[in-house]
């Protein structure tokens, strides 16, 4: 009885971390460049009573054996990149990725991270930025009198001076990455690198499949909300069924215990 007790405590911890997962993504549904995660379960170890193939005398063998299970826990939680709906605000300093690919950008605490989301804007300096202080690599600086500002599918930046014409201001590149699901994500949008990434690969944006250029919209949340939805009905009946498994669990111990 208290195996059983134990084993249905795995599959209520597995759906409370499927749940927390769920919840995070409706919380993020309006969160822009945000992307959904997923959450894989893996069974746990097995107890082995009877070995399949074990002999039964006079020469022959079982053909099945005896395992038990242990539970199940969570395997993997990790992000889909797949690509959100684009949402048009027709400002200079919107730029959306169509494609794969990521915008790098150095923190303020002066590391660099990589980000889907685009909505800049420029500092005093005319730099362009993420309203949490991150400026994009390269270094892009939009000059004081600039009087338009035009950011083409290749990501060459290009503005109006007066009386001097059109100018080439900067050039946007793109990072991309072997195993982009492996990216740590450390909040405001922004992904880290690590051992299972590969290295990242710059690129220029419409070339070696990367990615183009949106001026003017934002890229919304993947979050598909019917499915998350769905998911968060299934999640729920499955820890309620883990939570009368236990309640039946006890009830048979405590028959047990009982017998006189």
């Amino acid at each position: 009885m208290i195996r059983a007790l134990t084993t249905s405590a795995t599959g209520l911890e597995a759906q409370q971390a499927n749940i927390e997962r769920i919840s995070n993504d409706l919380a993020n549904v309006n969160t822009d460049g945000y992307k959904r995660s997923r959450t894989e379960f893996q069974e746990l170890m097995y107890e082995t009573i009877k070995e399949a193939g074990g002999s039964l005398g006079a020469g022959s063998q079982t053909p099945v054996g005896i395992q038990n299970g242990m539970g199940v826990k969570v395997g993997a939680n990790y992000k889909i990149f797949a690509q959100g709906s684009a949402k048009m605000t027709y400002h200079d300093y919107d730029l959306m990725i169509e494609g794969p690919g990521f915008f790098p950008v150095q923190m303020q605490n002066g590391e660099v991270g990589y980000t889907r989301t685009g909505a800049f804007h420029v500092d005093a300096q005319g730099r362009l930025m993420l309203s949490n202080g991150a400026t994009m690599i390269p270094q892009i600086t939009i000059p004081a009198n600039a009087q338009n500002v035009l950011v083409n599918n290749a990501g060459e930046v290009k503005v109006t001076l007066p009386g001097q014409g059109e100018a080439v201001v900067g050039q946007i590149q793109l990072i991309t990455f072997p195993n982009e699901q492996a990216l740590t994500a450390i909040g405001n949008g922004i992904y880290k690198p690590n051992a299972g990434t590969g290295n990242p690969m710059q690129g220029i944006p419409g070339e070696n499949g990367v990615g183009v250029i949106q001026q003017g919209a934002l890229e919304g949340s993947n979050v598909d909300v019917a499915k998350s939805m769905v998911d968060m009905i299934a999640t729920q009946r499955a820890y309620e069924m883990g939570t009368k498994v236990m309640g039946v669990a006890d009830q048979m111990w405590g028959a047990t215990a009982n017998i006189k």
